[in-house]
């Protein structure tokens, strides 16, 4: 069985040292890893991303990140991913990391990914060169994505996560206005996701979402954005047949 703590969106800056440390400190006893799913920072400064790196330095789980749209916001997303690094966190784009726990390997697949909509609502590859290109890098994104779950599945890692920022399914952003659903995700992860296979998908950013979904094809979908789960971090359990419990086992009030 592998417990995987999850949580995104938790927007630190300057003025935020130590507020979610403590809860994090407690990971050895209720994790085996930790997943950050974007939107660690709120303007994406290397300074911003210090504060975060304060909060998983020599934690007792390891750590894997991807970046949200926040953590771009200052176009230096990649002195955000080498601080995270430097605090020993793994920082995924269309990559993954292979992780031993109990003796079983655990696989994490990651990508910012990006928005487009869900389907029969969402936005086509047709028309002006700025959509277009919208349309190219949710796919790109979602391709990617794909490709690191086929290289965990040859690697024959027990249990595989999809971990994205933006959702893959509509079921998750269930409370927020369906204006904006087409900027909150893309139904392209959920068809990666489920061509490729995995037991969780972890995607943060909708802060009024709802918790639970699930593809299409049966994965289970977990929105860990903090405000949805009001908490420093929820867990699930996932035994390499694939099964995730239903809800959060430890608080960790931040």
């Amino acid at each position: 069985m592998t417990r995987v703590a999850a949580v995104g969106d938790i927007h630190l800056a300057p003025g935020s040292e130590g507020l979610l440390r403590p809860a994090f400190d407690t990971l050895g006893d209720s994790a085996d890893v930790l997943l950050l799913a974007g939107d660690l920072t709120r303007h994406g400064t290397p300074e911003e991303a210090a504060v975060v790196a304060g909060e998983v330095r020599g934690l007792p789980v390891p750590v894997v990140a991807v970046l949200g749209n926040h953590d771009y916001q200052s176009d230096r997303q990649d002195e955000v991913a080498d601080v995270l690094r430097e605090a020993g966190a793994t920082v995924l784009e269309g990559t993954s990391v292979r992780l031993y726990g109990d003796g079983a390997a655990v696989g994490i697949a990651g990508t910012k990914g990006f928005c487009g909509g869900f389907a029969g609502r969402c936005a086509g590859d047709f028309g002006e060169p700025e959509m277009k290109a919208l349309v190219r890098a949710s796919r790109e994104s979602a391709e990617g994505l794909r490709r690191a779950l086929d290289g965990l599945a040859d690697t024959g890692c027990a249990v595989r996560i999809a971990l994205t920022h933006f959702a893959p399914v509509p079921d998750t952003l269930a409370g927020e206005p369906l204006e904006i659903y087409p900027f909150l995700g893309s139904y392209l992860l959920a068809e990666a996701i489920d061509a490729a296979g995995a037991d969780l998908a972890v995607h943060g950013h909708a802060h009024h979402g709802t918790e639970h979904g699930m593809t299409a094809g049966g994965i289970r979908v977990r929105n860990v954005a903090m405000p949805v789960i009001g908490r420093a971090f929820a867990v699930y359990h996932l035994a390499p047949a694939g099964a995730a419990t239903a809800g959060p086992t430890q608080t960790g009030d931040p």
